[in-house]
Protein backbone atom coordinates (compact mmCIF):
# COMPACT_ATOMS: atom_id res chain seq x y z
CA UNK A 1 0.00 0.00 0.00
CA UNK A 2 1.26 3.50 -1.04
CA UNK A 3 2.01 6.28 1.62
CA UNK A 4 -0.78 9.04 1.75
CA UNK A 5 0.58 12.35 0.26
CA UNK A 6 -1.83 13.66 2.82
CA UNK A 7 -0.83 14.00 7.12
CA UNK A 8 -3.21 13.55 10.28
CA UNK A 9 -3.17 16.92 11.10
CA UNK A 10 -6.44 18.38 10.14
CA UNK A 11 -5.34 22.28 10.11
CA UNK A 12 -2.52 21.43 7.84
CA UNK A 13 -4.70 19.19 5.45
CA UNK A 14 -7.55 21.79 5.33
CA UNK A 15 -5.01 24.84 4.49
CA UNK A 16 -3.14 22.61 2.00
CA UNK A 17 -7.19 21.69 0.17
CA UNK A 18 -8.09 25.50 0.52
CA UNK A 19 -5.39 26.40 -1.75
CA UNK A 20 -5.28 23.93 -3.94
CA UNK A 21 -8.70 24.46 -4.89
CA UNK A 22 -8.91 28.52 -4.14
CA UNK A 23 -12.34 27.68 -2.16
CA UNK A 24 -11.78 31.17 -0.87
CA UNK A 25 -11.80 32.84 -4.75
CA UNK A 26 -14.66 30.32 -6.20
CA UNK A 27 -17.95 30.53 -4.30
CA UNK A 28 -19.66 27.27 -6.10
CA UNK A 29 -16.75 25.58 -4.00
CA UNK A 30 -18.30 25.12 -0.71
CA UNK A 31 -16.72 23.73 2.49
CA UNK A 32 -17.88 22.96 5.57
CA UNK A 33 -16.64 22.28 9.32
CA UNK A 34 -18.26 20.31 11.29
CA UNK A 35 -17.43 18.03 14.15
CA UNK A 36 -18.13 14.09 13.75
CA UNK A 37 -17.42 11.95 16.89
CA UNK A 38 -15.68 14.54 19.10
CA UNK A 39 -13.06 15.28 15.89
CA UNK A 40 -12.58 18.04 13.69
CA UNK A 41 -14.00 17.49 10.10
CA UNK A 42 -14.95 19.06 7.37
CA UNK A 43 -17.29 18.51 3.84
CA UNK A 44 -15.90 19.75 0.48
CA UNK A 45 -18.37 19.94 -2.26
CA UNK A 46 -19.30 21.91 -5.73
CA UNK A 47 -22.63 23.34 -5.44
CA UNK A 48 -25.42 22.31 -7.81
CA UNK A 49 -23.56 18.52 -8.23
CA UNK A 50 -24.82 17.58 -5.13
CA UNK A 51 -28.18 15.32 -4.32
CA UNK A 52 -29.37 17.61 -0.70
CA UNK A 53 -31.73 15.14 -0.10
CA UNK A 54 -28.73 12.06 0.63
CA UNK A 55 -26.43 14.81 1.88
CA UNK A 56 -29.14 15.45 4.90
CA UNK A 57 -29.51 11.98 5.65
CA UNK A 58 -25.64 10.86 5.66
CA UNK A 59 -24.66 13.97 8.23
CA UNK A 60 -27.92 12.83 10.14
CA UNK A 61 -26.16 9.67 10.39
CA UNK A 62 -22.59 11.33 11.32
CA UNK A 63 -23.99 13.69 13.89
CA UNK A 64 -24.81 10.85 16.26
CA UNK A 65 -21.29 9.45 16.18
CA UNK A 66 -19.92 9.43 19.69
CA UNK A 67 -16.38 10.14 20.57
CA UNK A 68 -16.16 6.20 21.37
CA UNK A 69 -16.94 5.46 18.43
CA UNK A 70 -15.08 6.68 16.18
CA UNK A 71 -12.52 4.23 14.46
CA UNK A 72 -9.10 4.87 14.48
CA UNK A 73 -8.52 5.30 11.03
CA UNK A 74 -10.35 6.40 7.57
CA UNK A 75 -10.87 2.63 6.36
CA UNK A 76 -12.61 0.97 9.28
CA UNK A 77 -14.52 4.64 9.54
CA UNK A 78 -15.66 3.78 5.77
CA UNK A 79 -16.80 0.47 6.59
CA UNK A 80 -18.58 0.92 9.82
CA UNK A 81 -19.75 4.30 9.95
CA UNK A 82 -20.80 5.34 6.17
CA UNK A 83 -24.12 3.82 5.02
CA UNK A 84 -23.84 5.07 1.76
CA UNK A 85 -22.21 2.68 -0.82
CA UNK A 86 -20.45 5.05 -3.48
CA UNK A 87 -17.48 5.75 -1.31
CA UNK A 88 -13.79 5.88 -1.52
CA UNK A 89 -10.18 6.67 -0.07
CA UNK A 90 -8.30 9.52 -1.62
CA UNK A 91 -4.57 9.73 -0.93
CA UNK A 92 -2.98 11.67 -3.27
CA UNK A 93 -3.95 15.42 -4.52
CA UNK A 94 -4.35 14.41 -7.97
CA UNK A 95 -6.96 12.29 -7.29
CA UNK A 96 -8.63 14.62 -4.49
CA UNK A 97 -8.62 17.34 -7.50
CA UNK A 98 -10.08 15.08 -9.96
CA UNK A 99 -12.76 14.09 -7.51
CA UNK A 100 -14.00 17.03 -6.03
CA UNK A 101 -13.98 19.31 -9.56
CA UNK A 102 -16.36 16.04 -11.17
CA UNK A 103 -18.93 16.58 -8.31
CA UNK A 104 -17.73 14.12 -5.70
CA UNK A 105 -18.32 14.97 -2.28
CA UNK A 106 -14.99 14.41 0.15
CA UNK A 107 -14.71 14.35 4.04
CA UNK A 108 -11.59 15.39 5.39
CA UNK A 109 -11.23 14.33 9.13
CA UNK A 110 -8.81 14.92 11.98
CA UNK A 111 -6.66 12.08 12.71
CA UNK A 112 -6.59 10.37 9.36
CA UNK A 113 -4.12 10.60 6.71
CA UNK A 114 -6.64 9.97 3.86
CA UNK A 115 -9.42 12.02 2.53
CA UNK A 116 -12.79 9.99 2.01
CA UNK A 117 -15.06 10.44 -0.90
CA UNK A 118 -18.74 10.32 -1.06
CA UNK A 119 -19.92 10.05 -4.68
CA UNK A 120 -24.00 10.95 -4.76
CA UNK A 121 -23.34 13.40 -7.82
CA UNK A 122 -26.31 14.99 -9.26
CA UNK A 123 -25.74 16.41 -12.60
CA UNK A 124 -28.08 18.61 -14.44
CA UNK A 125 -29.59 17.44 -17.54
CA UNK A 126 -32.25 17.48 -20.09
CA UNK A 127 -34.44 14.87 -20.82
CA UNK A 128 -33.66 11.88 -22.84
CA UNK A 129 -35.51 12.31 -26.60
CA UNK A 130 -34.88 11.28 -29.86
CA UNK A 131 -32.46 12.87 -31.67
CA UNK A 132 -33.18 15.87 -34.47
CA UNK A 133 -30.54 14.31 -36.94
CA UNK A 134 -30.95 10.57 -36.49
CA UNK A 135 -35.13 10.24 -36.66
CA UNK A 136 -36.25 6.91 -37.80
CA UNK A 137 -39.77 5.99 -38.62
CA UNK A 138 -39.82 3.08 -36.47
CA UNK A 139 -37.84 2.51 -33.10
CA UNK A 140 -36.71 3.65 -30.12
CA UNK A 141 -37.63 7.35 -30.02
CA UNK A 142 -34.96 7.78 -27.12
CA UNK A 143 -30.96 9.40 -27.64
CA UNK A 144 -27.94 10.67 -26.08
CA UNK A 145 -27.62 13.38 -23.52
CA UNK A 146 -24.49 15.55 -22.49
CA UNK A 147 -24.51 13.40 -18.96
CA UNK A 148 -22.04 10.69 -19.33
CA UNK A 149 -23.86 8.33 -16.67
CA UNK A 150 -27.24 8.56 -18.66
CA UNK A 151 -25.33 7.60 -21.90
CA UNK A 152 -23.46 4.59 -19.90
CA UNK A 153 -27.24 3.69 -18.54
CA UNK A 154 -28.80 3.36 -22.25
CA UNK A 155 -26.14 1.44 -23.62
CA UNK A 156 -26.23 -0.75 -20.80
CA UNK A 157 -29.93 -1.24 -20.10
CA UNK A 158 -29.63 -3.01 -24.53
CA UNK A 159 -26.49 -5.06 -23.21
CA UNK A 160 -27.07 -6.72 -20.08
CA UNK A 161 -23.71 -8.87 -20.21
CA UNK A 162 -21.17 -9.09 -18.01
CA UNK A 163 -18.79 -9.11 -21.20
CA UNK A 164 -19.85 -5.31 -21.36
CA UNK A 165 -17.00 -3.68 -20.19
CA UNK A 166 -16.82 0.67 -20.01
CA UNK A 167 -13.62 1.48 -19.20
CA UNK A 168 -13.31 4.87 -17.78
CA UNK A 169 -10.31 7.50 -18.80
CA UNK A 170 -9.67 11.07 -17.90
CA UNK A 171 -8.22 13.48 -20.91
CA UNK A 172 -7.17 17.03 -20.27
CA UNK A 173 -4.77 18.78 -17.96
CA UNK A 174 -7.52 21.81 -17.34
CA UNK A 175 -10.86 20.07 -18.61
CA UNK A 176 -9.78 16.79 -16.99
CA UNK A 177 -12.74 15.50 -19.53
CA UNK A 178 -13.95 11.47 -18.36
CA UNK A 179 -14.04 9.92 -21.09
CA UNK A 180 -15.16 6.44 -21.66
CA UNK A 181 -14.04 3.16 -23.61
CA UNK A 182 -16.95 0.79 -23.88
CA UNK A 183 -16.58 -2.84 -25.47
CA UNK A 184 -17.48 -6.36 -25.51
CA UNK A 185 -14.68 -7.77 -23.83
CA UNK A 186 -15.10 -11.28 -25.88
CA UNK A 187 -15.42 -10.16 -29.42
CA UNK A 188 -13.45 -6.45 -29.18
CA UNK A 189 -9.74 -6.96 -31.26
CA UNK A 190 -7.44 -7.08 -28.16
CA UNK A 191 -4.76 -5.10 -30.70
CA UNK A 192 -7.01 -2.57 -31.67
CA UNK A 193 -8.25 -1.71 -28.52
CA UNK A 194 -4.61 -2.02 -26.88
CA UNK A 195 -4.39 0.58 -29.48
CA UNK A 196 -7.11 2.92 -28.36
CA UNK A 197 -6.06 2.71 -24.83
CA UNK A 198 -2.74 4.27 -25.60
CA UNK A 199 -3.71 6.70 -27.97
CA UNK A 200 -6.07 7.97 -25.15
CA UNK A 201 -3.80 7.64 -22.63
CA UNK A 202 -0.94 10.11 -24.33
CA UNK A 203 -3.26 12.49 -25.32
CA UNK A 204 -1.57 15.44 -23.76
CA UNK A 205 -3.98 18.55 -24.50
CA UNK A 206 -4.86 21.40 -22.16
CA UNK A 207 -8.54 20.83 -22.69
CA UNK A 208 -11.24 19.36 -24.87
CA UNK A 209 -13.06 22.14 -25.78
CA UNK A 210 -15.47 21.01 -28.49
CA UNK A 211 -15.47 17.19 -26.97
CA UNK A 212 -15.96 13.99 -29.44
CA UNK A 213 -14.10 16.50 -32.08
CA UNK A 214 -11.09 17.49 -30.13
CA UNK A 215 -10.78 13.82 -29.18
CA UNK A 216 -10.68 12.45 -32.94
CA UNK A 217 -8.61 15.08 -33.19
CA UNK A 218 -5.99 14.05 -31.10
CA UNK A 219 -6.89 10.37 -31.77
CA UNK A 220 -6.07 10.58 -35.72
CA UNK A 221 -3.65 13.04 -36.83
CA UNK A 222 -2.54 12.52 -39.79
CA UNK A 223 -4.21 12.85 -43.57
CA UNK A 224 -6.12 16.16 -42.36
CA UNK A 225 -6.53 17.17 -46.08
CA UNK A 226 -8.95 14.13 -46.51
CA UNK A 227 -12.61 15.26 -45.64
CA UNK A 228 -13.50 11.59 -45.76
CA UNK A 229 -14.67 10.80 -41.87
CA UNK A 230 -12.47 8.51 -39.79
CA UNK A 231 -15.24 7.87 -36.96
CA UNK A 232 -18.91 7.50 -37.18
CA UNK A 233 -20.96 9.50 -34.96
CA UNK A 234 -24.34 8.65 -33.42
CA UNK A 235 -26.82 10.05 -31.11
CA UNK A 236 -28.48 6.84 -31.10
CA UNK A 237 -28.10 4.51 -28.01
CA UNK A 238 -29.62 1.65 -29.81
CA UNK A 239 -27.08 1.80 -33.02
CA UNK A 240 -24.30 2.28 -30.63
CA UNK A 241 -25.51 -0.87 -28.90
CA UNK A 242 -25.42 -2.95 -32.17
CA UNK A 243 -22.40 -1.39 -33.16
CA UNK A 244 -20.42 -2.86 -29.73
CA UNK A 245 -21.96 -6.58 -30.40
CA UNK A 246 -20.27 -6.52 -33.52
CA UNK A 247 -17.18 -6.05 -32.20
CA UNK A 248 -16.76 -2.20 -32.43
CA UNK A 249 -15.80 0.18 -29.70
CA UNK A 250 -17.44 3.33 -28.78
CA UNK A 251 -16.19 6.48 -26.93
CA UNK A 252 -18.10 8.23 -24.88
CA UNK A 253 -17.14 12.21 -23.65
CA UNK A 254 -18.81 13.84 -20.66
CA UNK A 255 -20.63 16.99 -22.06
CA UNK A 256 -21.25 15.23 -25.86
CA UNK A 257 -24.58 13.67 -26.48
CA UNK A 258 -23.29 11.60 -28.91
CA UNK A 259 -21.07 8.44 -29.54
CA UNK A 260 -18.07 7.83 -31.47
CA UNK A 261 -17.84 4.25 -33.10
CA UNK A 262 -15.06 2.81 -34.27
CA UNK A 263 -13.26 1.54 -36.98
CA UNK A 264 -15.36 3.04 -39.60
CA UNK A 265 -15.43 2.39 -42.71
CA UNK A 266 -17.82 4.49 -45.44
CA UNK A 267 -20.05 1.46 -45.89
CA UNK A 268 -20.93 1.60 -41.75
CA UNK A 269 -21.20 5.15 -41.85
CA UNK A 270 -24.28 5.40 -44.54
CA UNK A 271 -26.34 2.96 -42.89
CA UNK A 272 -29.19 4.44 -41.20
CA UNK A 273 -31.21 2.25 -38.26
CA UNK A 274 -34.15 2.64 -40.73
CA UNK A 275 -32.56 -0.21 -42.59
CA UNK A 276 -33.16 -2.62 -39.80
CA UNK A 277 -36.66 -1.07 -38.03
CA UNK A 278 -38.44 -2.39 -41.09
CA UNK A 279 -38.70 -5.91 -43.26
CA UNK A 280 -35.36 -7.12 -45.11
CA UNK A 281 -37.20 -5.96 -48.54
CA UNK A 282 -37.90 -2.79 -47.30
CA UNK A 283 -34.60 -2.16 -45.59
CA UNK A 284 -32.92 -3.24 -48.44
CA UNK A 285 -34.79 -0.89 -51.09
CA UNK A 286 -33.88 2.03 -48.64
CA UNK A 287 -30.27 1.30 -48.36
CA UNK A 288 -29.65 1.40 -52.32
CA UNK A 289 -31.72 4.12 -52.62
CA UNK A 290 -29.57 6.27 -50.20
CA UNK A 291 -26.49 4.84 -51.88
CA UNK A 292 -27.69 5.38 -55.47
CA UNK A 293 -28.94 9.13 -54.16
CA UNK A 294 -25.62 10.15 -53.12
CA UNK A 295 -23.60 9.06 -56.11
CA UNK A 296 -25.85 11.23 -58.15
CA UNK A 297 -25.57 14.21 -55.69
CA UNK A 298 -21.88 14.34 -56.16
CA UNK A 299 -21.91 13.73 -60.35
CA UNK A 300 -25.09 15.55 -61.28
CA UNK A 301 -24.28 18.99 -61.52
CA UNK A 302 -20.26 18.20 -62.97
CA UNK A 303 -21.83 15.88 -65.56
CA UNK A 304 -24.66 18.61 -66.18
CA UNK A 305 -21.88 20.74 -66.74
CA UNK A 306 -20.03 18.85 -68.70
CA UNK A 307 -23.03 18.21 -71.48
CA UNK A 308 -23.63 21.74 -71.59
CA UNK A 309 -20.39 22.18 -73.10
CA UNK A 310 -20.55 19.69 -75.35
CA UNK A 311 -24.04 20.14 -76.65
CA UNK A 312 -23.55 17.62 -79.51
CA UNK A 313 -23.21 14.96 -76.79
CA UNK A 314 -26.99 15.05 -75.82
CA UNK A 315 -28.94 12.58 -77.50
CA UNK A 316 -32.02 13.58 -79.75
CA UNK A 317 -34.32 12.29 -76.54
CA UNK A 318 -32.92 14.46 -74.15
CA UNK A 319 -32.56 17.84 -76.18
CA UNK A 320 -35.02 19.19 -73.29
CA UNK A 321 -32.06 19.32 -70.60
CA UNK A 322 -30.18 22.41 -72.76
CA UNK A 323 -30.88 25.76 -71.26
CA UNK A 324 -33.23 27.76 -73.82
CA UNK A 325 -33.31 30.74 -71.71
CA UNK A 326 -30.52 33.58 -72.25
CA UNK A 327 -26.83 32.94 -69.54
CA UNK A 328 -26.21 36.02 -68.29
CA UNK A 329 -23.57 34.45 -65.21
CA UNK A 330 -21.58 31.35 -66.20
CA UNK A 331 -23.14 28.19 -65.56
CA UNK A 332 -20.10 26.99 -63.36
CA UNK A 333 -20.50 30.17 -61.54
CA UNK A 334 -24.22 30.06 -60.90
CA UNK A 335 -23.04 26.13 -59.23
CA UNK A 336 -20.61 27.31 -56.55
CA UNK A 337 -22.39 30.66 -56.09
CA UNK A 338 -25.59 28.32 -55.07
CA UNK A 339 -23.55 25.93 -53.48
CA UNK A 340 -22.32 28.41 -50.97
CA UNK A 341 -26.05 29.93 -51.19
CA UNK A 342 -27.09 26.63 -49.64
CA UNK A 343 -24.81 26.57 -46.69
CA UNK A 344 -25.46 29.71 -45.90
CA UNK A 345 -29.07 29.34 -45.61
CA UNK A 346 -28.45 25.94 -43.56
CA UNK A 347 -26.14 28.13 -41.38
CA UNK A 348 -29.26 31.04 -41.11
CA UNK A 349 -31.82 28.49 -40.26
CA UNK A 350 -29.23 27.52 -37.23
CA UNK A 351 -28.98 30.53 -36.24
CA UNK A 352 -32.75 31.35 -36.77
CA UNK A 353 -34.83 31.53 -33.34
CA UNK A 354 -37.81 28.42 -34.07
CA UNK A 355 -40.59 31.02 -33.99
CA UNK A 356 -39.04 32.35 -36.66
CA UNK A 357 -37.54 29.35 -39.06
CA UNK A 358 -40.66 28.68 -40.86
CA UNK A 359 -41.31 31.87 -42.29
CA UNK A 360 -37.82 33.16 -43.23
CA UNK A 361 -37.49 29.48 -45.28
CA UNK A 362 -40.48 30.63 -46.89
CA UNK A 363 -39.34 33.55 -47.79
CA UNK A 364 -35.86 32.39 -48.74
CA UNK A 365 -37.76 29.98 -50.81
CA UNK A 366 -39.69 32.17 -53.09
CA UNK A 367 -36.62 35.19 -53.22
CA UNK A 368 -34.23 32.11 -54.65
CA UNK A 369 -36.49 30.43 -56.56
CA UNK A 370 -38.26 33.21 -58.36
CA UNK A 371 -36.53 36.19 -58.00
CA UNK A 372 -33.39 34.83 -58.65
CA UNK A 373 -34.47 33.18 -61.70
CA UNK A 374 -36.66 36.03 -62.90
CA UNK A 375 -33.92 38.45 -61.78
CA UNK A 376 -31.53 36.79 -64.51
CA UNK A 377 -29.01 35.33 -62.36
CA UNK A 378 -29.87 31.82 -62.24
CA UNK A 379 -31.33 29.65 -64.66
CA UNK A 380 -34.72 27.57 -64.07
CA UNK A 381 -32.57 24.31 -64.79
CA UNK A 382 -29.65 25.11 -62.46
CA UNK A 383 -31.84 25.94 -59.37
CA UNK A 384 -33.83 22.54 -59.95
CA UNK A 385 -30.50 20.57 -60.35
CA UNK A 386 -28.89 22.44 -57.31
CA UNK A 387 -32.37 21.47 -54.86
CA UNK A 388 -31.68 18.15 -55.68
CA UNK A 389 -28.22 18.20 -54.34
CA UNK A 390 -29.40 20.30 -51.69
CA UNK A 391 -32.27 17.96 -50.49
CA UNK A 392 -29.95 14.63 -51.41
CA UNK A 393 -27.37 15.78 -48.85
CA UNK A 394 -30.09 14.84 -45.68
CA UNK A 395 -30.37 11.44 -47.16
CA UNK A 396 -27.88 10.15 -44.80
CA UNK A 397 -26.99 11.03 -41.22
CA UNK A 398 -23.72 11.84 -41.34
CA UNK A 399 -22.70 15.52 -41.64
CA UNK A 400 -19.18 14.82 -42.18
CA UNK A 401 -19.89 12.42 -44.68
CA UNK A 402 -22.28 15.33 -46.50
CA UNK A 403 -19.72 17.89 -46.69
CA UNK A 404 -16.94 15.54 -47.74
CA UNK A 405 -19.13 14.81 -50.87
CA UNK A 406 -19.85 18.35 -51.08
CA UNK A 407 -16.21 19.08 -51.57
CA UNK A 408 -15.70 16.28 -53.75
CA UNK A 409 -18.71 18.08 -56.24
CA UNK A 410 -17.55 21.43 -56.19
CA UNK A 411 -13.74 20.17 -56.85
CA UNK A 412 -15.04 18.32 -59.78
CA UNK A 413 -17.16 21.20 -61.09
CA UNK A 414 -14.23 23.13 -61.32
CA UNK A 415 -12.21 20.74 -63.20
CA UNK A 416 -14.51 20.10 -65.68
CA UNK A 417 -14.97 24.09 -65.95
CA UNK A 418 -11.63 24.18 -66.84
CA UNK A 419 -10.42 21.13 -68.53
CA UNK A 420 -13.86 20.06 -69.95
CA UNK A 421 -14.00 16.13 -70.19
CA UNK A 422 -10.67 15.29 -68.92
CA UNK A 423 -11.24 17.51 -65.96
CA UNK A 424 -14.55 15.78 -65.27
CA UNK A 425 -12.95 12.26 -65.64
CA UNK A 426 -10.09 13.81 -62.94
CA UNK A 427 -12.71 14.71 -60.28
CA UNK A 428 -14.38 11.42 -60.28
CA UNK A 429 -10.52 9.92 -60.03
CA UNK A 430 -9.92 12.61 -57.26
CA UNK A 431 -12.94 11.12 -55.44
CA UNK A 432 -12.53 7.18 -55.86
CA UNK A 433 -8.73 7.75 -54.37
CA UNK A 434 -10.12 9.98 -51.65
CA UNK A 435 -12.05 7.03 -50.69
CA UNK A 436 -10.01 4.04 -51.61
CA UNK A 437 -6.43 5.72 -50.01
CA UNK A 438 -8.71 6.67 -47.14
CA UNK A 439 -7.75 4.35 -43.83
CA UNK A 440 -9.52 3.63 -40.50
CA UNK A 441 -8.19 4.65 -37.26
CA UNK A 442 -7.07 1.09 -37.17
CA UNK A 443 -5.21 0.95 -40.20
CA UNK A 444 -7.40 -1.34 -42.09
CA UNK A 445 -9.25 -0.59 -45.59
CA UNK A 446 -12.14 2.19 -45.16
CA UNK A 447 -14.17 0.36 -48.40
CA UNK A 448 -13.96 -3.22 -46.39
CA UNK A 449 -15.22 -5.62 -47.83
CA UNK A 450 -14.89 -4.40 -51.77
CA UNK A 451 -11.34 -4.28 -50.63
CA UNK A 452 -10.31 -6.70 -49.39
CA UNK A 453 -12.89 -8.64 -51.34
CA UNK A 454 -15.70 -10.72 -48.95
CA UNK A 455 -18.39 -11.83 -50.71
CA UNK A 456 -20.90 -12.87 -47.48
CA UNK A 457 -19.93 -9.13 -45.89
CA UNK A 458 -20.23 -7.49 -49.45
CA UNK A 459 -23.61 -8.41 -49.63
CA UNK A 460 -24.47 -7.75 -46.42
CA UNK A 461 -23.31 -3.97 -47.13
CA UNK A 462 -25.95 -3.69 -49.83
CA UNK A 463 -28.75 -6.28 -49.20
CA UNK A 464 -30.32 -5.85 -45.74
CA UNK A 465 -31.01 -9.77 -45.05
CA UNK A 466 -32.56 -11.14 -42.28
CA UNK A 467 -30.62 -10.99 -38.91
CA UNK A 468 -30.23 -14.42 -36.79
CA UNK A 469 -28.70 -12.98 -33.97
CA UNK A 470 -27.01 -9.36 -34.07
CA UNK A 471 -24.77 -9.75 -36.89
CA UNK A 472 -25.15 -6.87 -38.29
CA UNK A 473 -24.41 -3.23 -38.28
CA UNK A 474 -26.95 -0.34 -37.69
Amino acid sequence: MQNSEFSKDFEQNKTRIDALLHVKESFDLIYRVVMIGGKKACFYLVDGFCKDEVMEKILEFLYHISPGEMPQTAHDFLKEKLPYGEIDLVDTEEVLIQKILSGVSVLLIDGYDKIIAMDFRAYPARSVEEPGKEKVMRGSRDGFVETLVYNTALVRRRIRSTELVMEMHTVGKNSRSDVVIAFMKNRVEPEMLADIRRRIDSIDVDAITMNQQSLAECLYQHKWYNPFPKFKFSERPDTTAASILEGSIAILVDNSPSAMILPTSVFDIVEDADDYYFPPVTGTYLRISRMIINFTAVVLTPFFLLLLKNPEWIPASLEFIKISDPVHVPIFLQMLILEFAIDGLKLASLNTPNTLSTPLSVVAGIVLGDYTVSSGWFNSEIMLYMAFVAVANYTQVSFELGYALKFMRLITICLTAAFNLWGFIGGIAITVVSIVCNRTISGKSYIYPLIPFNPKQFLKRFCRISLPNSDKRM
